[in-house]
């Protein structure tokens, strides 16, 4: 991608390992704030994007838990939506980012990259039906989900999302909510413009086939960074001040190089993904809408099956999954020998503990790998009654690792979510985990930014840029502010 050789003379004040939309966001966050910092971005593959921000390679729904339920548990008869209002406010700050881009010029075609697409949670049974209300009436008293509609009502679903509704039978027990604001996502498009603004506007370009082989403490600076040209073999020795892993499911590998105290104890499980994908226009065309179902008893929330529009390449798709596969490779592009290297001495136990304390897992994993086409096809048919085999394909999309880390009960713990873990200075920062992952870039790269640069938020020019970037920083985000900030980005962003 980068037309620039890298300069091995000079020191960084940051380098940022991995071109996807982590390192695109917390790098062009850098550059608005203080311009005049020497960034650096590696990405191994020969292009950016490559990995879990590729379109195909994750659901591409703004996740703003308007419709994963997952985000909502039940606990002694009472649905819980705190995680889904932190979710839904991790979500807007995203759009804020992106809008404060389209504002000021950076970002001038909003409509490659997301579009508006309404967002349905839909369960079978009374039993679910009855916990689909209950939701619906503790979410309609929070300004954050106060447009809800649910129905049971099967004309009105008819409307919502028509191929689901196709050939039903009058005895069956469903129920339906809707939220309209919900958002697509094309996540490599995305990367691709924040690192287009990066190189053209800020003089930041990212260096492709680079592949960073360690990174140590230096005496000069603070750390020395190992990289290789992966096309010439030529090996780089790079200073910086701040270097942060953005590697996907790459990153765990790399920080086990690092030494730092708080790297102890943490695992890897790596869990690869499918979809079906629909070949067949006039079906794609009957449906605009994600709509989520429930996970199956004791399968893992990242099962939570969902038939979503998609909108890639310029065309407009439809997917249904996730499908669970198994490879050792931590990445799509990665080694078969990732999950073996990973194991280390402190974190044999915490890697015991997980597997033992989630066994109903492992059943899970056996079961999807064992799973023939017409067994996908199945789940798929509880969704769209008729849908015929040879109008969809199987695909293979992203690579992700669960967190595996310690924990004094029960030895280690399979973790859902993402977690940054930082040196206690700050100056090595390291993302792990999955979802909701790119669609909170935003406020997690806001987290690495108050643990690597605190002079530059704490200072008065800092936190200016910082209101006008995203007003929900470091705010108590009222009803008025939430309401305000979602017409903004709706007209920035053209939704």
């Amino acid at each position: 991608m980068s037309k620039y050789t890298l300069d091995n003379t000079q020191d960084y004040d940051l380098i940022c390992v991995g071109g996807g939309i982590m390192s695109a966001t917390l790098a062009l966050m850098t550059k608005i704030l203080k311009p005049d910092l020497k960034v650096l971005i590696v990405e191994r593959l020969n292009q950016v994007a490559q990995e879990s921000s590729a379109a195909w390679n994750n659901a591409g729904t703004g996740h703003s838990a308007l419709c994963e339920l997952n985000y909502c548990p039940e606990k002694e008869g009472q649905v819980i939506i705190e995680k889904a209002i932190k979710i839904c406010q991790q979500f807007e700050e995203s759009k804020q980012f992106w809008s404060y881009l389209a504002d000021q010029g950076l970002l001038t075609n909003p409509n490659n990259f997301i579009a508006a697409v309404p967002h349905h949670s839909w369960v079978l049974g009374q039993e679910n039906a009855r916990y689909l209300e209950q939701r619906y009436n503790t979410m309609k008293h929070h300004f954050m989900f106060d447009t809800i509609q649910f129905t049971k009502d099967k004309s009105k679903m008819k409307e919502w999302f028509p191929l689901i509704m196709q050939n039903r039978e009058d005895d069956e027990v469903m129920a339906a909510s809707r939220i309209d604001r919900g958002t697509e996502v094309n996540y490599g498009n995305l990367t691709k413009t924040l690192f287009n603004i990066l190189e053209t506007k800020y003089n930041t370009p990212v260096h492709c086939n680079m592949e960073v082989k360690d990174i140590d403490p230096s005496p000069d600076i603070d750390w020395t960074v190992e990289v290789e040209n992966l096309e010439t073999k030529e090996k780089f020795n790079l200073e910086s001040k701040h270097v942060f892993i953005g590697a996907g499911g790459g990153s765990l590998l790399l920080l086990q190089k690092v030494e730092i105290e708080e790297k102890e104890g943490y695992g890897g499980f790596p869990i690869s993904g499918e979809w079906l994908v629909c070949k067949n226009e006039a079906i794609i065309n009957q449906h605009n809408a994600k709509v989520y179902s429930k996970a199956g008893l004791g399968d893992p929330p990242m099962s939570t099956p969902h038939l979503d529009t998609r909108y890639i390449n310029g065309k407009r798709e439809l997917l249904f999954g996730p499908f669970a596969g198994f490879s050792p490779k931590f990445l799509k592009e990665g080694s078969n020998f990732d999950l073996l290297k990973s194991v280390k001495f402190d974190n044999i136990s915490p890697l015991l503990g997980a597997f033992w304390h989630n066994l109903p897992l492992t059943k899970y994993l056996i079961e999807q790998v064992t799973s023939s086409h017409e067994d996908r096809m199945d789940a798929l048919r509880k969704f769209v009654k008729d849908a015929k085999s040879d109008d969809w394909e199987l695909l293979v999309a992203g690579q992700r690792v669960q967190i595996i880390k310690k924990d004094e009960y029960e030895g280690g713990v399979l973790q859902f979510g993402t977690e940054v873990v930082s040196s206690k200075d700050g100056s090595i920062t390291c993302l792990l985990g999955a979802s909701p992952g790119a669609s909170t870039a935003t406020s997690v790269m806001l987290q690495v930014l108050e643990q690597a640069f605190p002079e530059i938020l704490n200072s008065d020019k800092g936190q200016a840029i910082m209101k006008q970037m995203i007003p929900f920083w470091n705010t108590e985000v009222t009803e008025s502010l939430f309401k305000e900030q979602l017409e903004i980005s709706k007209k920035a962003l053209q939704l």
